[in-house]
């Protein structure tokens, strides 16, 4: 700074007054600070005490933040024939909507052939058609004008690009918000049914599982014995007797009366004993020595005498 005085503003924007260049330099040495001039054309020049460093750190990030939130405005197109089907019309004006919608701009126009140029008025009817199509989204800027052999009409958007994609945003967080709310919806237990709740780790099993359980513990009912008297008085009780009739046969002197036939109570069968154990093997006995044969005795020698008998 070359001049003799300047008027100094405080860090914090208070109004120091007319000071001397040397007693601002000063000051800003004690304040640990930098001495900026703000308005050098003023009179006298206007200087302030500030951290440069930070001032320009902060200037660059607002710059971003402004070329962040800086939305440029494109121009889209749709081309229509004045013999356009009715499906073919509303596919583009469904275009054109969701471009006005994003904050675009849009472009309508019709393309004249041959005779078609003879017939200006058709294609005003159609823009004019379109332009009230569109006119929840959008608002005519320029009125159809004829370029060559084609009809041209713009129009503009009703929110601009920055205020469509807020409330894109905001839709989207809303779409979100709604399908967490219903899926925490699903999750959570319904308490008002009146089914008790228990804590058990039997509850996670199947139902299957819980049922095979169920059968396998319940007791299986086996017929009661009967009491062993009535068995042993049956047992001891004979049989009744059976009387066969007599015959009834003409009368014979010779032939006697058949005796009666008395069948005797069934005996009780008799206990199997018991199976007798096989006796453990034992070794073979040694079979006995064959006597030797003796040898026979000599016969009289030829030409001997017969001693006396005995």
């Amino acid at each position: 700074m070359r001049v003799p005085e300047v008027r100094l503003v405080g860090p914090a924007g208070e109004q120091v007054g007319i000071v001397r260049v040397e007693d601002a330099l000063r000051l800003a040495r004690e304040s640990d600070l930098d001495l900026v001039e703000v308005a050098p054309n003023a009179k006298p020049p206007v200087a302030k005490l500030m951290d440069f460093g930070k001032y320009k750190y902060e200037a660059a990030v607002k710059a971003r933040e402004s070329r962040k939130n800086q939305t440029n405005t494109v121009l889209k197109e749709v081309r229509f024939r004045l013999k356009i089907d009715t499906h073919d019309y509303e596919t583009k004006v469904g275009h054109a909507k969701r471009f006005l919608g994003a904050g675009d701009k849009v472009k309508a126009m019709i393309q004249f052939r041959g005779r078609e140029q003879q017939r200006p008025e058709m294609g005003v009817r159609l823009l004019e058609r379109f332009a009230n199509d569109v006119a929840e989204v959008g608002a005519v800027e320029s009125s159809p004008r004829v370029d060559g052999r084609n009809m041209v009409m713009v129009v503009g958007p009703l929110k601009n690009k920055a205020e469509a994609k807020a409330e894109a945003r905001r839709q989207k967080q809303r779409d979100e918000a709604k399908a967490e709310n219903e899926r925490k919806a699903k999750d959570k237990i319904d308490t008002s049914s009146a089914a008790p709740v228990t804590q058990s780790i039997g509850d996670a099993f199947p139902a299957e599982l819980r049922e095979r359980a169920g059968q396998a513990e319940e007791p299986v009912q086996q017929p009661a014995p009967e009491p062993e008297v009535q068995e042993t008085a049956q047992a001891a009780a004979p049989e009744p007797e059976v009387v066969e009739p007599e015959a009834v046969e003409t009368p014979e002197p010779e032939v006697a009366e058949a005796p009666e036939v008395v069948e005797a109570p069934a005996p009780k069968a008799a206990p199997k004993p018991p199976a007798p154990k096989a006796p453990a093997p034992t070794a073979p006995a040694a079979a006995p020595k064959a006597a030797a044969p003796k040898a026979p005795r000599p016969g009289p020698k030829p030409g001997a005498k017969p001693g006396p008998q005995a």
